[in-house]
Order: C-alpha cells, then structure tokens, then sequence
C-alpha cells in the first residue's frame, strides 16, 4: 500500500475546486475518511470529494464509478454515492478525482447491524434492483470474479497463516466450507452488475439497519454469488436466510454455496486486515476483525446445519 507523496489537505482540495470547479469552491471543506483507496472530504452538507491516495490503481476505480455510477443509481433503493464532477489530474495533484454527493450513515465495521430482518429485507431489495444484465463494454472483475477454484491456493496460505497467528480456532471446519464452495457448480446466467466489495466498511447503517452502500471502485458484470456474500460478511446471526429468500430471482444451492465460499475470501481477509490493524501494521484496519470473525463462524455453522 503506497501512499501519494503529496500530503491532502482541505486547503489543497479547496486548490483544485478553485482551479477547475470555481462555484463549489466557497463550500465548507472537512475531512470524512481515509479509506483504502481514497480519502474522503466532505464538501459542504451534500457533496464529497474523493481523491485517490493510496494504491495505483485507484485513479482507474473512480474514472470507473465516474461512468457507469450516474446510470445505475436511480434504479437503486438504497442512497449511493452518484458521481457529480471529475476532477482532471494536475500540477497541483497528478491524480483524477470526483465530487460525489455524500451518502450520510456510519460504516457497518464501525456501527453493526443490529435490527437483522430490517437490514435483510433492505440489502436484498438494493442488490435484486442492481444485480441486471450488464451491457457490453462493462468493467470485468479483476480480482473478484471467475471461478473460486483459481483462489484455492491463495486461501489455503491465507487460512494456514491466520492459523499459525492463532486466529482461527478451527481450520478443519473452515476448509470444509471453501471446499464444498469450490466443488458447487459455476455460474451460468448472464453476466450481472455487481458492487464487487460489499464487506461492511462500504454498508453504511443508521438505528440498526442498512440506510446506504458506498465504494463502487470493484463494480463489475459477472456471478452474483460474490454479492450474496453479504449474507454473511454484513448481517447478523439469523439474518442470513430471510435475506436470500427476500432476494429474487432466488439464488440456487449452488449459488449458494459459492456466495459462501465468496464470504469465506472476504472474511479470512478481513482477519488478516483486522489483525494488522491490532498491531498498528500499515493498511491495517482493527475494525475489520470482529465482523471477519463473526462472519468465520456463521458460515461453519451453516455448513454444519447442511
């Protein structure tokens, strides 16, 4: 994870409004977050800045959400962020960057669902109007798409790692779950509009349930089980299966059982994130670890159940 070597500060982005958006400039500037990518200012009440500060690949992300984000968004019941401006890269900040409106809330890593049918209900109704047939020309999935299979090796020094650390208290039944998700059969359907990063730092909640989803950078067409992860990397013990059966078309065994392998990624990440975070290692992120765990355990027991 590099960082840009340019420090951002509201003084530098009230600079570049300045420069190349003159009637936002005047707009309370004030920080909001510093993600993954991105960091986050609030401009005024109902817009945000976004500028890619960490990893090469940002810059490609928010062109992204600046394309395709405007389209999808009115068919979405669920606030997004909806890009507004793009920002050219120059001298002042070699980097793009977008003005975005703000999605109020408080990320899930930081304010758990609690009100579980709510929030299933609600996530449900988001991806079954975003999960459509994506055109020709849409974005694929780098990392996030194709076969499980082509992770196995990957997950499997993820799991002995987070092992060894004693983050995991039963491997055996954790392998059973990947295994099981890796022999389901693969997605035949078309290529569907996914958000492609739904772990709970991008769902954002308010009084127990899900008022919003942010950081479309992964949108991507492909197999909507790495969605339908989010049955258990973001709601809570129980809510699992009201979500899935809420969702429509109703997702197959097999879908189902690739959306927990796709959990089972996102949720060994999540420890390892969340660990590095524990012990202020950088791109670590404390908050991750408690949800990874939780999510760890749901999926062993829902296998378990059968």
């Amino acid at each position: 994870m590099t960082h840009t070597e340019i420090e951002i500060t509201a003084e530098l982005v009230r600079d570049l409004l300045r420069d190349q958006h003159p009637d936002l400039a005047d707009h309370p500037v004030r920080l909001g977050a510093r993600g993954w990518d991105n960091q986050l200012w609030r401009l005024g009440d109902d817009l945000a800045v976004r500028l890619p500060w960490a990893t090469e690949s940002a810059d490609e992300l928010l062109l992204k959400e600046h394309t395709w984000l405007p389209a999808l968004a009115p068919r979405l019941p669920l606030p997004i962020p909806v890009p507004q401006r793009l920002g050219e890269p120059s001298a002042r900040f070699p980097r793009p960057w977008i003005v975005t409106t703000w999605v109020p809330g408080e990320p899930a890593d930081h304010a758990p669902v609690t009100r579980g049918a709510e929030a299933a209900d609600a996530l449900a109704a988001f991806l079954t109007a975003l999960h459509r047939p994506a055109p020709d020309g849409a974005p694929t999935g780098r990392d996030r798409g194709g076969s499980l299979a082509a992770y196995s090796e990957g997950f499997v020094k993820g799991l002995a790692s987070a092992t060894e650390m004693g983050l995991i208290a039963d491997p055996d039944a954790v392998r059973a779950v990947w295994d099981d998700a890796v022999a389901a059969p693969g997605w035949t359907g078309p290529a569907l509009w996914l958000h492609g990063d739904l772990h709970p730092a991008n769902v954002l909640t308010a009084d127990g349930t899900i008022c919003g989803v942010i950081d479309f950078g992964d949108l991507f067409a492909g197999d909507p089980a790495g969605d339908l992860a989010a049955a258990w990397n973001v709601l809570p013990d129980g809510a699992a299966d009201r979500f899935l059966d809420a969702y429509q078309p109703a997702p197959d065994a097999a879908t189902r059982r690739r959306a927990r392998g796709w959990a089972l990624r996102r949720a060994l990440g999540g420890v390892h994130v969340g660990e590095a975070g524990v012990r202020g290692r950088p791109g670590g992120k404390a908050t991750w670890g408690p949800p990874a765990h939780a999510a760890l355990r749901r999926l062993v027991a829902t296998h378990a159940q059968g």
